[in-house]
């Protein structure tokens, strides 16, 4: 069985509300979608946001990238070679994790219905369940206790709480949270890159000592500044994850060998696809790090793939997986159910998705 095409267009999706963050406001998921299509008519579908901010791609650089350069690469070649696949397209250019990621579950989607099979069985998992957080948007305090408010009456259980911007304030907006929300729901912090390290490490002692109780606190300093991240974690209790910090499965093992986190956020569009995380999650597995499986802003594509990697493995003990439930409507039919807190898997073939959307 072969590649006969790889074809892409385009998704817009209002959100429930702007989605703000250190680094970026957001109004609308804006995402390329894929189809591969196989010699025998099997339809493989992937997705990409452009997170210019994180992977330094756009819309039309997602686009070019698989027009010009993956798909001429993988058209023609064996669905059944997954190895060859992936060394030719990462061969074929440098970079462009987004665009790469949205063709990689593209083949694991088609494989996975070749072989008759849900994609979470195929990478090795028996669970169809995982709960996954929400995320808080930074904004004015009243407006984050509203909306921290708002998600535990959906149901969740969780809220990742976006920070990064006012420095030592964060820590009164992070303490009016947890008193409105109680001391069962579990706060995770997210700085976004957006503290230097000793501010970090000020910042979260004095969350520590406000008995925040944050269960992490992720990407607190620049991406590239593994120094301050081996800075800030040996300094305080509370746990460190690194998102932004982690690209592939080299970083991972730097990341943990240098003790410059606690735990990996592992996002398909920065690892480019799916088999370069199953990596860093038998890395993960290696030296017992446990991960989080993430997101940016994607649709429901995307992160279904990502909901079955995420079940699939054992080390991925927290999903940040919010993505279609940011979002206004739903356009597609059937795929993975989204019930808030709760995504279930169901036995639908490859990632479950059957069309795309007009």
């Amino acid at each position: 069985m072969k590649i006969k095409s790889i074809q892409t267009k385009r998704v817009t999706i209002p959100l429930r509300k702007p989605f703000k963050t250190a680094l970026r406001t957001v109004y609308q998921v804006e995402d390329v979608l894929v189809c591969l299509q196989t010699d025998e008519g099997i339809l493989g579908y992937g997705e990409a946001p452009a997170t210019a901010v994180i992977t330094g791609e756009t819309l039309e650089s997602i686009e070019a990238a698989i027009h010009y350069f993956i798909a001429p690469t993988l058209t023609g070649c064996s669905l059944m070679e997954l190895d060859t696949l992936f060394h030719k397209m990462d061969g074929c250019m440098i970079h462009n994790t987004s665009a790469k990621a949205a063709v990689d579950m593209a083949i694991y989607d088609a494989y996975a219905k070749m072989l008759g099979m849900p994609l979470y069985q195929l990478l090795g998992g028996a669970a169809n369940e995982i709960e996954t957080d929400l995320t808080i948007s930074v904004n004015d305090i009243p407006q984050m206790v509203s909306d921290s408010l708002e998600a535990i009456r959906r149901g969740y259980r969780i809220l990742k709480v976006k920070v990064g911007k006012e420095g030592l304030a964060d820590v009164k907006r992070m303490k009016e949270i947890r008193n409105a929300v109680g001391p069962d729901i579990k706060i995770r912090v997210d700085a976004n890159q957006g503290w230097e390290p000793k501010e970090a490490v000020r910042i979260i002692h004095a969350l520590e000592d406000a008995n925040v109780n944050a269960e992490l606190v992720e990407q607190p300093v620049k991406a590239d500044d593994f120094s301050g991240m081996q800075f800030v974690t040996s300094r305080v209790n509370t746990k460190i994850l690194a998102d932004e910090s982690v690209f592939s499965a080299k970083d991972a093992i730097r990341i943990i060998e240098g003790r410059a986190a606690d735990l990996i956020n592992i996002k398909l569009m920065k690892t480019g696809g799916i088999h370069e995380a199953v990596k860093i999650c038998d890395i993960a597995q290696t030296y017992g790090v446990e991960c989080m499986m993430g997101c940016m802003l994607e649709g429901k594509v995307a992160v279904s793939a990502a909901a079955h990697l995420a079940a699939a493995r054992h080390i991925v003990t927290r999903a940040d997986l919010d993505g279609p439930s940011l979002c206004a409507v739903d356009p597609y039919k059937d795929g993975p159910l989204f019930e808030e807190e709760i995504i279930r898997l169901l036995d639908a073939p490859g990632i479950g998705i059957s069309a795309l959307p007009d």
